[in-house]
């Protein structure tokens, strides 16, 4: 109920209404034209855009709309200039602006012109743990919730559904759902109190009762799912408004007030907003109570409106809490006074506000705190809260979510309170501290605060490091630390924490290095595993650490460091009790090596590297020191390249390079090495992908081209690794706020920075000559964890029953294998691999005792060999290793038979073995054959391999090059090319055949190459591979353009990728 008159003024429509009228100013008749307009800002497509309605009302003159600007668009001078989107044409006035155009804010007078489609489409973070915002509506319900549904403007008419998985697949969906529950067409749900509800996101943070509407605009009523003649009221919250009657009599209840609300008559000062009031006593609070009334017309221009409220026994009143939603068409108020009277004792409290409530207006709070006044004085003083921020040190951090805190103390709460005006131009960016006045009641001693965001808006996940809220009226600090997502997508997926103040009532600086220091531990303390080869780096002489003799000299000297953690004893020298040292991790990620007999003691160096012991001033010497692991980047090393302490750069399956990714297998990278200095990364989880720098970008799409060259510098002062590519000399990889790769140029900013970890070294040495290829594979890609080796691709069924299964009971199987030699033996060593659909088995060495009466001529050997469980078996390889002066061998047949039983089989060979005669390979391939036809599962295909040596000055070498084919069923085993058809091989600009032997491959996939250049004068460079399949009419195109060099007897491996491939169909 109301005071004021009542008004004979329509009721305004909605604002999807094309006209809006006037319910506060019932002198006003005419319908006020409104304008939707969408403001962006100059030359940043990812600002979301600011939308607004503009009519005689809200903006008198273009001056006020450019302040009220400043506010929403972050730029260093506010708004100054409103332009057409392409920079055009300038808005003097606000006539100009047309309704549901775009227009862009600038801050000087040139504009930088964005892409407005891009803009309005709000793309996805680039963090891929990140979950997708709330407006994609990507929520998944894990468990139902219920729903209370109205029909708009009945409020009679009310149906409970359960938001569960299978009706919440989109929120189109769910539209569908409460259509048919409703029996009527739902086309928009709205909250109570009348805002728009656009996606499931905002639906699970609503209060659990919506209004489902059609095309008709949302009409006001007092849905309350327990009573139809009660107003809206918050969910949880047992206390509800009830309107005053003019001809009840009074009733002196407990609990019982009569609330008086004056609006003072200022301009726009009243709202259509819905008003709640929070009373707080020395029991407890009232909680939320919205101000309803059964007529139409509150909270206008110079009224005053009463209505009755029970608040429970809250016991003696100190405080209020007014405020409203910021719902309805003009949200802003200018409240003047609240008068309060006790219906038990008469007695009546008057609280002066003289406030805007608004976003536009004042600081943008829309809530205030009164105290209770006694005699003309305050019962508690009005404290001004400094609350910071601090947005953790991690890539994507930030957030672009609305954040609210409630500072909770011994003497109630501040309520909930958006985080709007930092003294930062951008809020809540990556290692940014941001400061908020708050203004409440004071609230003694504080105990926690809560604090989260509303989940909106593209990369909405947050790392909040922690929360500081000073009291400046008694000049006490309290520390409220975090150091969690609150991200949907990351953690435990809470976007709200309960923080408590740490420590008492501070948090020491010491304290705060210390956690600091236990999270550089736990991201260093892998290079202190057994095993690994460290050297110590000094920070004031930029060199390393020398041991001479095996013994350590050292002169101690007494200090005390900033942060210790320890210890970790480690033995220089022969005296134990004498040289034992505990290195003690620092915050900055250096150590320092401390002395466990004389605790508090370190080793010191001065300028000249020598020794001290401290005497002198603390410039001149230094006792930190650097970490560094010998052999990280060895080749076929797996590493992770972190690029903070949680986190580390990644290749998503996408193609995507970001340095977000968890520190885990996702983002495994394998080293290989180019030569000196020059290396390529490629993702472990998704082979065959590089990280490449091309065309201004910086991404995973690389197929190990020179693109994916680069060049490594070490930071030997804190351990990191730069990355600067070859193809774009000077360009880095590099970090934006968000996380992304993007080629930067140096500028010793740390978002260049890697810090190596290894999770599997890389071989030291390569492997011999005669290593076969399975050998060579198994030592380039190295398992990790449960990561098995490569496994031919299973086929199709109808194949796989014609193939030989042998079962096994376990994972070694004697098996019984003759070999039959005709005319021409062999004293080299032979070589056995078994090939399935579960794996393979070899190489096998066939050896006895008596090595010189074996494989003769028209000679049977048997042997006993182990061979491990490969599945149905397909293929053998047989050859030997051309060692022997007696390298040629006629092998005639094959028989292999499982030594408990089972089925024979038989591979018929009849050919020469030999580097001179034949087609010049040691090795040759067997297909098993099918009983039923005697014709092979896989026919034996003559591949065409064409090598095009490149057109670069010494591209030819005279060196031996191998090859291995790698294909959907296995690889062919590493070939000397050996036959050419040109008379000298490898050649400048030359293209050079050869034909290889092998069961069929199917689709290939790969090849690796190897040349054993034992000097750099026969350093090769490869342009590109072609292999034909001539039965199949198949090309295969493999480019490479890449050196292989080498030093002597190195032998570099290059994976080349196929970028091309021309099949009949």
């Amino acid at each position: 109920m109301s005071s004021s008159p009542p008004s004979n003024s329509l009721q305004p429509h909605s604002s999807e209404s094309g006209l809006t009228m006037s319910s506060r100013h019932p002198q006003v008749t005419d319908p006020i034209t409104s304008k939707r307009v969408c403001f962006y800002k100059s030359g940043d497509p990812q600002f979301k855009g600011f939308r607004t309605v503009i009519n005689n009302r809200t903006y008198k003159t273009l001056d006020a709309l450019l302040d009220s600007l400043s506010k929403r668009v972050p730029l260093p001078f506010g708004v100054r200039n409103i332009t057409t989107p392409q920079g055009i044409h300038g808005i003097s006035s606000i006539e100009e602006l047309e309704d549901g155009k775009s227009y862009i804010c600038s801050d000087q007078k040139k504009v930088k012109p964005i892409n407005l489609e891009e803009a309005s489409r709000k793309p996805l973070p680039w963090h891929t743990t990140r979950p997708v915002s709330a407006r994609d509506n990507s929520v998944v319900i894990r468990t139902p919730r219920k729903l209370v549904v109205f029909k708009n403007g009945d409020a009679g008419i009310k149906h409970t559904i359960m938001l569960q998985r299978k009706t919440t697949q989109s929120f189109e969906a769910l539209l569908d759902h409460v259509s048919e529950v409703m029996q009527i067409p739902v086309l928009k749900l709205y909250s109570a109190d009348g805002r728009r509800i656009d996606g499931l996101q905002a639906l699970i943070l609503c209060s659990g009762i919506v209004v489902a509407v059609g095309r008709e605009p949302f009409k006001q009523g007092r849905y309350d799912p327990q009573s139809q003649s009660l107003p809206t009221r918050l969910p949880g919250i047992s206390n509800r408004v009830q309107p005053k009657q003019g001809n009840k009599p009074q009733q002196r209840n407990c609990g019982k007030w009569k609330v008086s609300v004056l609006t003072s008559q200022l301009p726009c000062a009243g709202t259509t907003s819905t008003v709640y009031i929070i009373l707080y006593g020395e029991r407890s609070n009232s909680g939320p109570i919205f101000l309803y009334s059964y007529e139409e017309n509150v909270f206008n221009s110079g009224h005053e409106d009463v209505f009755e409220i029970h608040a429970g026994d809250i016991g003696e009143l100190y405080k209020i809490r007014i405020g409203h939603s910021n719902s309805g068409e003009f949200p802003g108020w200018h409240c003047q006074e609240i008068r309060l009277q006790d219906l038990s004792t008469e007695e009546i409290f008057h609280f002066p506000v003289n406030r805007w409530l608004s976003r536009d207006e004042s600081d943008g709070e829309i809530c205030r705190e009164v105290p209770v006044f006694h005699k003309g004085f305050p019962a508690y003083p009005v404290s001004v809260y400094k609350v910071h921020v601090v947005t953790g040190d991690l890539w994507n951090a930030g957030t672009e979510a609305n954040v609210y805190v409630t500072v909770y103390g011994e003497k109630g709460d501040t309520g909930s309170r958006q985080l709007l005006n930092s003294q930062k131009p951008i809020k809540f960016r990556k290692g940014q501290t941001d400061i908020f006045s708050l203004e409440a009641v004071h609230l003694g001693y504080l105990e926690k605060v809560v604090i989260g965001h509303d989940g909106l808006g593209a990369g909405n996940g947050w790392f909040l490091e922690k929360v500081v809220v000073i009291d400046t009226l008694k000049d006490i600090e309290y520390t409220f630390s975090c150091n969690r997502w609150l991200d949907q997508g990351e953690d435990d997926s809470k976007i709200v924490r309960e923080l408590y103040v740490t420590d008492g009532f501070s948090f020491s600086e010491q304290q705060e290095m210390e956690m600091k220091a236990k999270e550089i531990w736990a991201a260093e303390r892998w290079k202190f595993q057994k095993g690994n080869v460290i050297q110590f780096h000094c920070r004031l002489t930029g060199r390393f650490v020398l041991l001479k003799d095996n013994v350590l000299a050292f002169p101690l000297h007494r200090s005390s460091p900033p942060s210790l953690l320890g210890p970790l004893p480690v033995l220089f020298g022969w005296v134990r009790t004498l040289c034992e040292l505990q290195i003690n991790v620092l915050s900055d990620r250096s150590v320092t090596l401390e002395s466990v007999r004389n605790s508090g003691c370190f080793v010191t160096f001065n300028k000249e590297g020598n020794p001290t012991a401290g005497v002198g001033e603390s410039s001149a010497h230094s006792e930190r020191l650097a970490i560094h692991v010998k052999g990280v980047l060895r080749d076929g090393a797996i590493i992770l390249l972190n690029s903070s302490v949680r986190q580390s750069l990644c290749i998503s399956p996408d193609g995507q390079c970001v340095g977000t990714g968890k520190q885990a297998e996702e983002s495994y990278l394998r080293v290989h090495k180019v030569s000196g200095g020059i290396y390529m990364l490629e993702s472990v989880r998704t082979p065959k992908m590089f990280i490449r720098m091309k065309d201004g970008q910086c991404d995973g799409m690389g197929t190990g081209d020179q693109y994916c060259h680069f060049k490594v510098d070490k930071n030997f002062l804190n351990g990191s690794l730069n990355f600067e590519s070859v193809k774009s000399t000077g360009m880095y990889i590099g970090l934006l706020t968000d996380g992304r790769a993007k080629p930067l140029v140096y500028t010793g900013e740390n978002n260049l920075s890697f810090y190596p970890q290894v999770i599997k070294f890389g071989r030291e040495k390569p492997t011999g000559t005669s290593a076969t290829m399975d050998k060579h594979f198994m030592a380039e890609e190295p398992p990790v964890r449960n990561q098995s080796i490569f496994r031919p691709s299973p086929v199709p069924a109808s194949k796989t029953q014609s193939k030989v299964r042998v079962s096994s009971d376990s994972a070694d199987d004697n098996w019984k294998v003759c070999i039959m030699t005709g005319n021409k033996g062999t004293k080299a060593l032979v070589f056995l691999w078994v090939y399935g659909d579960q794996g393979v088995a070899g190489p096998i060495n066939l050896k006895k005792n008596n090595k010189d009466k074996l494989f003769q001529a028209h000679q049977e050997d048997e042997f006993l060999v182990k061979i491990k469980d490969v599945g149905a078996i397909y293929k053998i390889r047989i050859g030997h290793d051309g060692t022997s002066s007696e390298a040629e061998w006629k092998l005639q047949k094959v028989t292999m038979r499982k030594d408990k039983g089972g089925p024979l089989l038989v591979f018929d060979v009849n050919r020469l073995l030999s580097k001179v005669h034949g087609n010049g390979e040691t090795e040759c391939e067997l297909p098993v054959t099918r009983k039923k036809d005697g014709k092979p599962i896989y026919p034996v295909v003559q591949y065409q391999v064409h090598i095009y040596t490149g057109h670069l000055n010494q591209a030819e070498t005279q060196s031996p090059v191998f090859i291995c084919l790698f294909g959907e069923r296995g690889d062919s085993g590493q070939r000397l090319l050996h036959k050419s058809d040109q008379p000298i091989r490898f050649q400048k600009g030359q293209m050079d055949t050869f034909q290889l032997d092998a069961v069929s491959l199917g689709k290939l996939q790969r090849v690796l190459l190897r040349c054993e250049a034992a000097t750099k004068s026969q350093y090769w460079y490869c342009e590109k591979v072609v292999i034909k399949e001539p039965e199949e009419d198949s090309e295969y195109i493999f480019n490479c353009e890449r050196w292989s060099p080498g030093t002597i007897y190195i032998y570099i491996y290059i994976y080349i990728y196929i970028i091309y491939s021309k099949t009949p169909k």
